[in-house]
């Protein structure tokens, strides 16, 4: 007859159900249920792990897809940029060529052509292979870099059409100061009695003498105009002129106007092109009233005749 196992190497599990059912217990020898223990945490491992690996892989999953539309909006920004640049550089060419019109009419020479092409790279513009994104994903850093190649290259351009600008700017306001220094219409309306000449009979004292002037008639008090904007330079008496008014324009320009009845400046006032520095007379050396009008450039008399747009009546 086989001995029974010592009751206290098994584990006796009871399980009761409520009412009046039956008791039901089951007992397991020790070492089985040390196996059991075993087993179950060994399968638990497993399924944590599996668990575990699970939720990574759904991570991942997520991750991959997340970045993966990421990099569908950034090759779309990218695009978008391109199309920017693109157009921009389109505005730049156009900017170019009226940079080249306006430099003509300012009496400047044109850009260079090799200089307006403001090539660059070397030290300070990173190739495509290098850094981090090169390593990364070239593709994009070869994209990357051709938006900074574009990106520089304009930058360049436009500071170059900047300085021009500037240059073109300068060019007109010293044209236009010119412009307004230069005299340009007859003082006063009238017949011209004597013209520039080096050799013309004095109607005073009937000695041939230069004449480097030109005389134009017009009734007593007639106003006569500055024919330049500048600063007067004297205003008053002077031997042989008469009443006398010298506008220094700038630019080695100067004006006189001679014989006035009467002056409307002083010296060291301002004046603009068109506007009453004096009326008509016959005072000084004359003989009727007209005005004596001079123009000198650089120190030297110069033919008036040469800077009237407008002439007086012959």
């Amino acid at each position: 007859m086989k001995s029974r196992p010592a009751q206290g190497n098994r584990w006796t599990l009871v399980l009761v159900r409520g009412g009046t059912a039956r008791v039901r217990q089951y007992s397991l020898p020790r070492v089985w249920v040390k196996r059991l223990a075993v087993a179950g945490c060994v399968f638990g491992v497993f399924l944590a792990a599996a668990l575990a690996m699970l939720i990574a892989d759904t991570g991942a999953r997520a991750r991959a897809a997340s970045l993966e539309r990421e990099n569908r909006l950034l090759k779309a920004e990218m695009d978008r940029i391109e199309t920017q640049v693109a157009g921009l550089d389109r505005e730049m060419a156009t900017l170019a060529e009226r940079d080249e019109r306006v430099r003509a009419l300012a009496g400047l020479m044109g850009i260079d052509q090799e200089v307006l092409e403001v090539g660059i790279g070397g030290p300070g513009l990173e190739t495509p292979e290098e850094g981090t994104l090169g390593r990364m994903d070239p593709e994009v850093s070869e994209a990357a870099y051709a938006i900074r190649y574009d990106v520089a290259y304009l930058l360049r351009r436009a500071e170059l059409l900047g300085s021009s600008f500037t240059e073109v700017e300068a060019s007109l306001t010293d044209q236009h100061e010119l412009l307004e220094a230069t005299p340009s219409i007859a003082p006063v309306m009238g017949r011209v009695s004597s013209h520039y000449s080096f050799n013309r009979e004095n109607p005073v004292t009937g000695v041939n003498s230069p004449h480097l002037a030109i005389d134009i008639v017009a009734r007593l008090g007639t106003p006569f105009v500055a024919t330049a904007s500048g600063r007067i330079s004297f205003a008053g008496r002077k031997e042989g002129y008469g009443n006398m008014v010298e506008i220094d324009h700038g630019f080695g320009l100067r004006t006189r106007y001679g014989h006035a009845s009467k002056l409307h400046v002083r010296a060291g006032q301002r004046v603009q092109r068109g506007e009453v520095i004096g009326e008509v007379g016959s005072s000084g050396s004359s003989t009727g009233s007209h005005v004596h009008y001079e123009v000198h450039r650089n120190g030297r008399p110069v033919n008036p005749s040469n800077y009237i747009l407008w002439p007086p009546a012959r």
